[in-house]
């Protein structure tokens, strides 16, 4: 095709405030594709917090696919599965008809450099593919877990991080995998997902853990719910020189801890955990492209359709936005269909 195509994106023009806006598409250029939307998937934990307006406004944004700013009004989102349309000069591995996810926001036709688009398997669900980059980020996190086969893990936070990281763990060789959920829903997912225990927090948890793994804390605790709160009980389950991953951004929210007692006499590791950076210890055999790969892989390994709680057509997205930024009970993974 050479011609513009006019398209519709999700802009937030201030906190809570979605519209839907009009864009011209043109044909793409040297190492450019472009893109018919079939699904976008909306984070809901990064998104979230700039849908809320919790993120500093002068953060620079890190991905070229994004426009505005973090001082509003910005085009966000980083999930979208769609059909290549066109292809640009100088495009290699990819063809018309190709299913691909691209780290681009919640748009209907779209521009994206060939280098953020992944080719999805064959067979596989182009829906499903939404799942890429949180499971890019659950893969990220575990490659920063010090896990050894046969130890404990415990996963704070059971959205779709969180459940990604639990079967990612077991694969891993985790003896036993935990799971800390307050939503009942969600640890029923986690159970169905490879949890050997799915426990509400609560002051009495690092005993309750014990109980549940033989009388020991767990060797790793993994941080994933999005609440400042949970890492102090992350840090209060595991055992001497354990290590708690902190994957959550918790955007502005402060978080206090206290870091006397067990966190100092036990010799507690806190390590981030951060998608944009991978773990220094495999720098010599892996890079972004090598993680792609394996994401790309395990996509069919892994038990996705049952995370997808709602699917809904763009044109409502203000309402798929309030819905996730209530915390319903039930609502795990809300997606933008393109088709409905």
């Amino acid at each position: 095709m050479s011609e513009t195509i006019s398209a519709r994106a999700v802009w937030f023009a201030g906190p809570r405030a979605v519209e839907i806006r009009a864009e011209r598409v043109p044909p793409p250029g040297p190492g450019q594709i472009r893109v018919r939307a079939i699904a976008s998937a909306i984070s809901h934990g990064s998104e979230i917090l700039v849908y809320r307006g919790q993120v500093d406004p002068d953060l620079p944004l890190d991905l070229p696919t994004l426009a505005g700013g973090f001082g509003f009004p910005i085009k966000y989102g980083y999930a979208s599965v769609g059909e290549v349309i066109d292809v640009g000069p100088g495009v290699a591995g990819l063809a018309v008809g190709d299913h691909v996810f691209c780290l681009h926001p919640h748009q209907s036709v779209y521009l994206t450099p060939a280098g953020l688009a992944m080719r999805l398997p064959e067979g596989l669900d182009p829906a499903l593919g939404v799942f890429c980059a949180n499971l890019e980020t659950a893969l990220n996190i575990v490659h920063d877990t010090p896990l050894r086969l046969g130890e404990t893990a415990v996963v704070f936070g059971q959205g779709v991080v969180g459940l990604l990281v639990t079967q990612l763990l077991r694969m891993a060789g985790a003896a036993r995998v935990l799971a800390v959920e307050p939503a009942e829903s969600r640890r029923g997912l986690a159970l169905a997902a490879g949890a050997d225990a799915a426990l509400e927090p609560g002051p009495d948890l690092p005993e309750r853990l014990r109980a549940a793994n033989g009388g020991r804390a767990a060797d790793v605790a993994v941080e994933v719910s999005g609440a400042p709160a949970a890492l102090q009980g992350a840090i209060a389950c595991v055992l001497d020189e354990g290590t708690v991953v902190v994957a959550s951004w918790y955007g502005r929210k402060p978080v206090t801890l206290d870091l006397g007692g067990h966190f100092h006499r036990g010799r507690v590791t806190l390590r981030g955990s951060q998608v944009g950076r991978l773990s220094p210890g495999l720098a010599p055999r892996w890079d972004h492209a090598r993680r792609s790969e394996a994401v790309a892989a395990l996509l069919p390994r892994l038990r996705l359709a049952e995370l997808i709680s709602r699917r809904m057509p763009l044109e409502r997205a203000a309402e798929a936005y309030a819905l996730v930024d209530s915390g319903a009970e039930g609502v795990v993974q809300v997606v933008l269909a393109y088709n409905l």
